[in-house]
């Protein structure tokens, strides 16, 4: 069912009050298909009216999942971007949302490494041995202590190539090294990324949801980020529907 003009802005304006945004997807939609657009809207609409979050933190989480190396929605992460500013995120905030998203390409030596070290000991039948010097050991600690948590792999890229540990724990702990935005917040933002639909890194998803809890998270709020996270599907519109009206065009 396609809606008039004065229905529009009427339904325009109640999802600007609901979410804080309104954007060409939202419209085409509400135009093209009226029925699909309240149940479209409802489902996007819920972690605003039944969270526990303010609609800062909610934007930013959204930053997150769209700015990631797994999504990349670059209409959706403008929208959310301004959102978030219009909600009174600082630059400096959202800098830091990204530099902790930024990581996320390591889950390839997460996932990678231990691939490798099990198929190269298959192939030689032999085990490689990792053995930690004092210095490395050292280097082990400070990890555990800044970030809360370890894996085997990390024993392997220290071992293989230090230097390269050494720019990755850097480049991981910055965003630690400032308070610009909470510890626990951090945690969440790792907790989107890691369980986003075009990720699901089971082991980060369970490594962040304890350091979350001990910083003083409730299930309720972890609930929350997997909530806000689902809505993700919503990406399918912006990519696909400005892509379907100019193959239309062309017709």
């Amino acid at each position: 069912m396609k809606t008039n003009g004065n229905t529009k802005k009427t339904i325009a304006k109640d999802q600007l009050k609901e979410m804080g945004y309104w954007d060409s997807i939202m419209d085409y939609i509400s135009t093209f298909d009226t029925d699909f657009y309240h149940i479209y809207k409802d489902f996007l609409c819920t972690p605003y009216t039944n969270s526990i979050f303010d609609a800062k933190t909610i934007e930013l989480i959204h930053i997150a999942i769209n700015a990631s190396p797994t999504n990349l929605c670059q209409s959706k992460l403008e929208m959310h971007m301004k959102n978030a500013i219009n909600h009174g995120a600082k630059k400096e905030e959202i800098f830091e949302v990204l530099k902790l998203v930024s990581v996320l390409g390591m889950h390839t030596c997460a996932v990678g490494v231990p691939i490798l070290v099990d198929e190269y000991n298959a192939y030689s039948n032999d085990s490689m041995p990792v053995q930690l010097n004092e210095r490395q050991k050292e280097q082990k600690d400070q990890f555990i202590k800044k970030m809360g948590y370890w894996n085997r792999f990390r024993d392997i890229l220290l071992v293989n190539d230090e230097p390269f540990f050494k720019s990755y724990l850097k480049y991981l702990t910055n965003p630690w090294e400032k308070d610009i935005i909470s510890a626990k917040l951090k945690e969440f933002i790792y907790i989107a990324i890691d369980s986003s639909t075009t990720h699901l890194f089971e082991n980060g998803i369970r490594i962040h949801i304890r350091n979350a809890l001990k910083y003083g998270a409730s299930f309720e709020e972890i609930m929350g980020i997997l909530k806000i996270v689902s809505t993700q599907g919503s990406s399918t519109f912006h990519i696909s529907l400005p892509i379907l009206e100019e193959a239309l065009s062309d017709i």
